[in-house]
């Protein structure tokens, strides 16, 4: 099935069920534009994009799956920053926060970087600034991913976060600003329904911290490289991913331990500060 197949046995199921593209659109967290470009063959629908459309229209679980790997023929779909900078980086928070809205489950890596759901605004704004975004650009961005961060308050999600201890000492903002937000992992951390761990240093390695990946709910991985945003979908390179997650929640510090060396990191900096 090719995707002018593909988009046209999508139409025929919803005209089938006698449900408007306007409600089909909306419960499928799209524009009805974007809904009218995939059942006409002019955007390729992602396995995510099929799914949802068929959950709007009410088909079978065997149509749903069937459909759904076609879609995830291509296994990978691939995002140029460059092209996400120039839609607008804020309607990617938006996009990211309806994906954490009905998610329940996320397991979240980050080598280099602290998580965004747990940045401070500060930290955010030192991040964002590598885009070269306008002012109004970049307020609406942070804006969009402060707003993300409510996720981290519902109880009835499970938030896993590891990351290295490499990631907790990248001075990206000033000593008493890294300070600030490690005492914001910190109290996170305390939520029952969040398991943030870090791997330390000192600890001897069996993988390697490549790049930070997003798993949602074990059946789509978003892969953050350094010109795109790969997302993937395809169960056994989800799998793989899943893996690699586990493997260094094994070897890093969680619960008071973990506390006690981020505070020490904290403590670092807070001397750095009274020094500097």
């Amino acid at each position: 099935m090719n995707n002018a197949q593909l988009g046209a046995a999508l139409r025929a199921l919803r005209e089938a069920s006698g449900r408007e593209a306007k409600a089909v659109a909306r419960s499928a967290l799209m524009s009805p534009s974007k809904l009218s470009k995939i059942e006409n063959a002019k955007l390729l629908p992602s396995a995510t994009d099929v799914e949802r459309i068929l959950t709007a229209i009410g088909v079978s679980a065997e149509i749903k799956a069937e459909f759904t790997e076609v879609a995830r023929a291509a296994t990978a779909e691939a995002t140029a920053w460059r092209l996400l900078k120039r839609a607008g980086i804020h309607k990617g928070q938006a996009a990211a926060m309806a994906l954490e809205a009905q998610m329940t489950t996320l397991r979240l890596f980050q080598p280099a970087l602290v998580p965004g759901l747990l940045q401070t605004p500060e930290y955010i704004r030192a991040v964002l600034r590598r885009h070269e975004l306008s002012v109004d650009a970049l307020n609406r961005t942070i804006s969009g991913r402060l707003e993300r961060q409510s996720v981290l308050f519902d109880g009835s999600k499970t938030l896993r976060f590891v990351m290295t201890e490499t990631a907790l000492r990248w001075k990206i903002v000033s000593p008493l600003m890294m300070a600030a937000q490690l005492d914001r992992i910190i109290s996170v951390s305390r939520l029952s329904h969040i398991d943030i761990r870090v791997v330390p240093l000192a600890s001897r390695q069996n993988d390697i911290a490549n790049h930070a990946f997003v798993i949602r709910d074990g059946r789509m991985v978003t892969v953050e490289t350094v010109h795109a945003e790969i997302v993937v979908t395809d169960p056994r390179d989800v799998t793989t991913y899943v893996r690699k997650f586990d493997g260094f929640a094994c070897s890093a510090l969680s619960g008071d331990e973990m506390r006690a060396h981020v505070e020490e990191i904290r403590d670092d900096f807070l001397r750095e500060r009274e020094t500097g």
